[in-house]
């Protein structure tokens, strides 16, 4: 269940058939069976993991092959089936901008940030934060968990949340005065959450591999990794495996673009850095992000924060396809967040419909 407004300071769960507009966002497996395909051979493709025919089509017929019972004839066959029903080729450039509507935009809950992002984190995309330890990336990933669940006529996501959690960072209880802050009732938040401890790296795409089958039936609009890159750096070590951490790197980053635009969700992944042997002299604080290239061709917005005088976080946009190099100064430590979070929330009362969070 997520959250709707009915007025201005009332928000009431809703069920997933009342929401018209999820059923346009992808096709389901199942209607396979209507073109020839059998049911033996559908559940073969839930138990890999693929519950879409969009997601179908995102796979090799390499990948589709090395399924258990499936052969390559028959992998054949249920790939031309899934083109009857989902388009996969050319569209015109107006078609594009069409399918661009879908995409929702999450506030974060500062009104400076939202301006620099262009409204929020975005659906259909990966949106990744890089920086020190406590420069905000894991609070923007709490605050996500909470403004998510908003209506999207409040700047949110109409949606559940999904947090795999590499470091142990997550705290439930850290969701309870945020969710308190919005006007919302903080058990109904924790239970729109779904979270995952990952151990390895393997364990961490398994767990993305099992979202499908939740998020073919439940409204999710978020998925949180923090952070992608800590068990990669701890499972591979020396130059002599960097090449195959690369490789099983992009494999992950493969699948969370995939779900992203499978599913219409926002991936929000954090990142740590690297110090740059390389950097010289002249730059006074010489770290990059981790992950290298490999990460960074498949970031489509990456973050960077830092830490500013005194308070303040600072977050800048490193790269993005449609958003200029900018600066916003609106990120504070954990108390210092809510309390300016819960001044914002007032403010939003007093403005009566307006959509955002005002905290710089």
């Amino acid at each position: 269940m997520i959250f709707r407004a009915e007025d201005q300071n009332q928000l009431q769960l809703v069920e997933r058939e009342d929401i018209d507009d999820e059923e346009d966002l992808f096709e389901a497996i199942d209607k396979l069976i209507a073109q020839g395909i059998n049911a033996g051979d559908i559940k073969k493709l839930q138990d890999a993991g693929i519950y879409t025919c969009n997601g179908l089509m995102m796979h090799t017929k390499k990948h589709l092959t090395g399924i258990k019972g499936l052969s390559e004839a028959k992998v054949d066959k249920i790939c031309e089936a899934a083109e009857k029903i989902v388009n996969f080729g050319y569209i015109t450039g107006s078609d594009a901008l069409l399918r661009r509507k879908s995409v929702i935009r999450i506030t974060t809950g500062s009104q400076a940030l939202d301006e620099l992002l262009g409204g929020g984190i975005e659906t259909l995309a990966i949106t990744e934060a890089f920086g020190e330890f406590r420069s905000g990336k894991t609070q923007l990933a709490h605050t996500l968990c909470v403004s998510t669940q908003l209506p999207t006529n409040m700047r949110g996501g109409n949606g559940k949340v999904a947090y795999v959690d590499t470091e142990g960072t997550f705290r439930p209880d850290r969701i309870i005065p945020i969710a308190e802050r919005f006007g919302m009732d903080p058990g109904a938040v924790l239970d729109n959450i779904i979270y995952a401890r990952a151990y390895t790296y393997e364990h961490q795409y398994n767990l993305l591999l099992g979202l499908a089958a939740k998020m073919s039936e439940e409204p999710f609009r978020l998925l949180i990794v923090d952070s992608v890159i800590a068990l990669f750096r701890v499972d591979f070590t020396g130059r002599g495996e960097l090449a195959e951490r690369q490789q099983k790197l992009a494999q992950m980053l493969s699948r969370l673009i995939k779900i992203a635009e499978e599913f219409n969700v926002a991936v929000y992944m954090t990142n740590q850095v690297i110090a740059d042997p390389g950097g010289g002299v002249f730059i006074s604080d010489p770290k990059k992000p981790a992950g290298g290239h490999v990460l960074a061709h498949a970031a489509t917005i990456r973050l960077m924060f830092r830490k500013g005088k005194g308070e303040q976080r600072i977050c800048k946009v490193f790269d993005a396809p449609n958003l200029p190099e900018a600066e916003a100064i609106s990120f504070f430590p954990p108390l210092l967040f809510l309390l300016f979070t819960l001044v914002g929330w007032f403010n939003f009362s007093m403005k009566n419909k307006e959509s955002c969070i005002t905290i710089s």
